[in-house]
């Protein structure tokens, strides 16, 4: 099954409300979309997000590596797949994620071409879900109120924004608690948004009044690895390493200094399937659990993650692929049940992702 052609276009979907944090402000999502064919007809399916406060990469910059990348795979058999997957590595430096829309839409491909779904080809089993849903940061009324209706819908833990104001971000979490109570489990992501002392300080205030998170995470910029240790030594509140984290050598600093408790997955970091299930395998190595997150994604990256999820289930053990709840339409069929909280997993093979509007912007 040769490759014949590999083009791209840009997924555009509304968002259902703008998407805040402390690093930026969305209020449409815009993805690329990689669309490889093959021979006798079968299509893969690949998406990234062009997340430049993250990864550095814009969708021009994608767009850029996916072509320098293509006439090198063109032709190849999908029988290659190991070799495939080293040429879509080894070509490039850097460009993480659209390096993880090409592997994506090649897994997609090489599941298909064994007439399985992707999970089963990965090895995984597990095929119903839980993830928990961002709450936006804002003002403390507005978050108080969306995360009601977050728990209207049936969400039982969320994922609070915060970054902006270290005694606005106290008041911001204990609102939010008061309102819900114990039964819900709070996440805090601060996405670098402190320093490590106003982490320490922010954590213990939390504390000292009995509210411990699920987890606090990257609440310090991304090169500050003693900073995460500084905090993780002085708070019982455990810490997530989100931006720190991109490949194999910043993980395994992490763990071997103790800094962090848990690491978040992103294909989009990562740069695909193949690192983030090596990741997953490093961390279970260091005893760590991990949890399976996306950028402002649609529905064929947050396929690709929950398939990753069932693939490593022991070690992966919480979900952060809101995303596609976050719409409020998409142009993509789906084998994928999404219903708030819950997901499904379906048995179409590979991703389960049709993309209907797949006009190219290359060729």
């Amino acid at each position: 099954m040769k490759i014949t052609n590999i083009h791209a276009a840009v997924l555009k979907a509304p968002l259902k409300t703008p998407f805040i944090t402390s690093l930026r402000r969305v209020d449409m999502l815009e993805d690329l979309v990689v669309i490889i064919e093959c021979e006798d007809g079968t299509v893969g399916y690949g998406e990234g997000a062009p997340t430049p406060q993250i990864t550095g990469e814009t969708m021009g910059s994608m767009l850029a590596a996916i072509n320098y990348i293509k006439p090198h795979i063109i032709g190849l058999d999908i029988e290659a797949f190991d070799t495939i997957l080293e040429l879509v590595h080894g070509l490039i430096a850097k460009n993480t994620t659209a390096k993880s829309a090409l592997e994506i839409a090649l897994y997609d491909i090489q599941a298909k071409s064994l007439d399985i779904p992707l999970y089963k080809m990965l090895g995984g089993r597990q095929t119903r879900f839980k993830t928990d849903i961002t709450i936006s940061m804002g003002e403390i009324d507005k978050m108080v109120a969306d995360s009601l209706d977050a728990v209207a819908l049936g969400y039982d833990t969320l994922k609070i924004k915060i970054g902006d104001d270290p005694q606005k971000d106290v008041e911001r979490i204990i609102a939010i608690h008061h309102t819900l109570g114990k039964d819900i489990a709070l996440r805090l992501d601060a996405n670098q948004g402190w320093t490590a002392k106003q982490s320490v300080a922010l954590l213990q205030a939390l504390e000292s009044k009995g509210m411990i998170a699920e987890f606090i995470e990257q609440p310090v910029p991304a090169d500050d690895i003693e900073g995460l240790r500084y905090i993780k030594e002085r708070v019982h509140t455990p810490l997530l390493a989100d931006e720190s984290v991109f490949s194999l050598k910043d993980a395994k600093r992490l763990l071997e200094m103790q800094a962090i408790d848990y690491i978040n997955i992103k294909l989009a970091k990562t740069a695909g399937i193949t690192r983030a299930l090596e990741l997953a395998d490093l961390c279970k190595d260091f005893n760590t659990k991990c949890m399976i997150g996306c950028m402002l994604e649609g529905p064929i990256s947050v396929a690709a993650g929950l398939h990753v999820a069932s693939a490593k289930a022991d070690v992966i053990t919480m979900l952060d692929l809101d995303a596609v709840s976050l719409l409020a339409s998409h142009p993509v069929n789906s084998s994928i049940f999404f219903n708030e909280s819950e997901i499904i997993l379906g048995e179409e093979t590979g991703l389960g992702m049709n993309y209907t509007d797949s006009t190219p912007i290359i060729n």
